[in-house]
């Protein structure tokens, strides 16, 4: 699926934001921040660290820092981690020119968030204890890692986000070059 043109430029292209050292975290807006929460806490072993909050303005604050309606309100933020990497940021957004739908994976910020999993059938069976819709069986992994025994499979939150869980036994390609992003625990 890669084009040279890519893998040319991730191997070469040094340049970037001075300082930067990764994502640290990911907001999500959701139309029910406890909903959102338990499925964060329960179904996927994340903690709420810190909650933050309200947020709204009488002027164009919102509007000139965020570009949302310069009457939108933020209730509250709630942070959370999962395991290591980045943090995640629930909040629910009211605003009067809101748009309730959700995105299909193929619209415009159409997106997923994808966890990597040591042992991808214990984590789809518990998914769907939980009573998750996943979507398809685990399919075998595409690009330079297929046939290396990588798998993936995506699932719906309970609002319908879209997640995914990845597995790469053997590693990624790159990393037989470069530092790996995950250690097994096995390994640890």
């Amino acid at each position: 699926m890669a084009s040279d043109k890519v893998e040319t430029t991730a191997q070469t292209n040094k340049s970037g934001i001075p300082g930067i050292r990764g994502t640290d975290h990911i907001g999500i807006n959701v139309p029910d921040l406890e909903e959102a929460t338990r499925f964060f806490v329960d179904v996927l072993g994340a903690e709420v660290y810190y909650s933050i909050g309200p947020f709204k303005d009488e002027g164009t604050w919102m509007a000139d820092n965020l570009d949302v309606h310069p009457r939108a309100e933020v209730p509250e933020i709630r942070t959370l981690r999962l395991k290591n990497g980045a943090h995640f940021e629930l909040l629910s957004f009211i605003a009067p020119d809101q748009n309730k739908t959700m995105p299909k994976l193929s619209d415009y910020d159409g997106h997923h968030i994808a966890f990597y999993v040591d042992d991808m059938d214990a984590a789809v069976a518990y998914l769907k204890s939980k009573g998750i819709r996943v979507l398809g069986p685990v399919k075998d992994g595409v690009g330079p890692e297929s046939g290396e025994g990588s798998t993936f499979v995506l699932f719906k939150s309970p609002w319908g986000a879209m997640f995914e869980l990845v597995s790469f036994p053997n590693g990624r390609a790159y990393e037989k070059d470069y530092e790996p992003m995950w250690v097994s625990n096995q390994e640890s």
